[in-house]
């Protein structure tokens, strides 16, 4: 009777576990069966908005029930984020991650927001500050710029505070000795409106958020805080060149909720990669002066890792942590 037992309860297991390996299977053949949600925690118009759009348009032949951007903003990335890594993890809800995922937790404005809370999926680009200020500023170089704040204060938009560009702000400030006023927005893109308007005297935002105004004739860039020179803007010299060793610059990529299983993961990596390597998404990244910086999942989620640990320690030097 014992032995009879023990027989059952072995079977059990063993169709039990037959059948969850053959439900998974089964979720990532079908998937996806239903519509899928990428959440996008920032504004529309803005730089991560843009790229979300151009790299959706370019997958939607492989999501037949409809997949659509959803933007969530607040707290400098945090709303949206923390939106996407609490979902159901099924693979309907997509975010783009940014490098606010590993920058906000340590200035205490992650609101329990961690990058082990995503399961990676993929790197897609990249981007480094550009200090833009309006057309008619009466800087027109950096080292203008900077001295003038030796003896004003500037005011200078970012995207939220403890957000990427706000840390290049604060990297560029201490580099120069300098104290900005730091402005927050929900985004790039209102923090652009905002110098547009004469409210605010810079920002330092990516140069491809802010190059269809530099080519309107409405804004120009003083400097970008890059290793080297963008190739896309080869005239526009670096801080570090002009003498501030600084560069900072943004990631954007693609996650979903860590309990998500992997077949389902890996397809969604699978139809994006390709997305990523079509004409129509290489033309808008080209067009619109965005860095195409493909990683698979096992190397973004290296470079998660190794990111959170970096700014954790450039946020402690600058003395951003928010009490």
């Amino acid at each position: 009777m014992k032995k009879l037992l023990v027989l059952v309860m072995l079977l059990s297991l063993v169709l039990g576990s037959v059948f969850a390996q053959g439900s998974t299977e089964a979720t990532a053949d079908s998937y996806p069966s239903g519509p899928v949600s990428v959440i996008v925690p920032y504004s529309a118009g803005g730089g991560t908005d843009l790229v979300a759009r151009a790299l959706v348009d370019a997958a939607k032949a492989n999501f037949p029930k409809n997949i659509a951007v959803e933007n969530r903003t607040g707290g400098g990335g945090a709303v949206g984020m923390s939106y996407g890594a609490n979902a159901k993890a099924d693979g309907s809800v997509i975010t783009m991650i940014t490098v606010e995922l590993v920058t906000l937790p340590h200035t205490g404005t992650g609101a329990g927001l961690y990058y082990d809370q995503f399961k990676p999926i993929m790197l897609v680009n990249s981007a480094y500050s550009a200090i833009t200020v309006q057309k008619n500023s009466p800087y027109n170089t950096l080292n203008e710029f900077l001295a003038a704040a030796k003896t004003k204060t500037m005011r200078v938009g970012n995207s939220g505070v403890g957000a990427i560009w706000h840390l290049a702000a604060a990297g560029l400030a201490k580099t120069a000795q300098v104290n900005f006023n730091h402005i927050p927005f929900d985004g790039a893109a209102p923090a652009i409106t905002s110098l547009l308007g004469g409210h605010i005297d810079a920002v330092t935002v990516s140069y491809a958020e802010v190059a269809s105004q530099v080519d309107a004739g409405n804004l120009k860039v003083l400097a970008v805080l890059a290793p080297e020179r963008i190739a896309a803007t080869p005239n526009i010299p670096t801080a570090k060149e002009l003498g501030y060793d600084v560069a900072i610059g943004t990631w954007r990529g693609l996650g979903v909720p860590k309990a998500t299983p992997q077949p389902v993961a890996d397809k969604i990596e699978k139809i994006f990669t390709d997305a990523s390597k079509s004409d129509a998404f290489v033309k808008f990244m080209n067009s619109s002066n965005n860095i195409i910086d493909v990683m698979d999942s096992t190397s973004y989620g290296a470079k998660l890792v190794k990111d959170n640990d970096m700014f954790k320690a450039l946020i402690e030097e600058l003395g951003l942590k928010q009490q």
